[in-house]
């Protein structure tokens, strides 16, 4: 069952969701950041930085300064590709998993709340 939110609903989810999930004391991503989490985690790989930078229509240095502060949480991790060493692979990381696991349940609370 498809839920049709007004502009209003959309945006008090969106607030109610981040407030939550800092609450729980989640790491505090950009929007950039989560938009890269969100397109590692929901597309399938390889996902390099050159593809993540056309994909999401960013510079490379963007994209690698995103992929630093999501490194250093550990919710994704870089690995040069061993076929094409020119290439550095992004991979998911147990934490990213359990963290937007978490970030999805707190969305789903939240929208049945409205």
């Amino acid at each position: 069952m498809a839920m049709t939110l007004t502009m209003q609903q959309a945006l008090t989810l969106w607030r109610h969701v981040l407030t939550q999930s800092l609450a729980n004391d989640g790491p505090d991503l950009s929007a950039r950041q989560m938009a890269i989490l969100l397109t590692v985690y929901g597309e399938d790989p390889p996902h390099t930085v050159r593809g993540l930078a056309e994909r999401l229509n960013i510079p490379k240095p963007a994209v690698t300064r995103a992929l630093d502060t999501l490194g250093r949480s550990d919710l994704l991790r870089r690995k040069r590709d061993a076929v094409d060493q020119r290439n550095i692979l992004v991979q998911r990381t147990v934490k990213g998993s359990v963290f937007l696991s978490e970030f999805a349940d707190i969305i789903a609370v939240k929208a049945r709340e409205l």
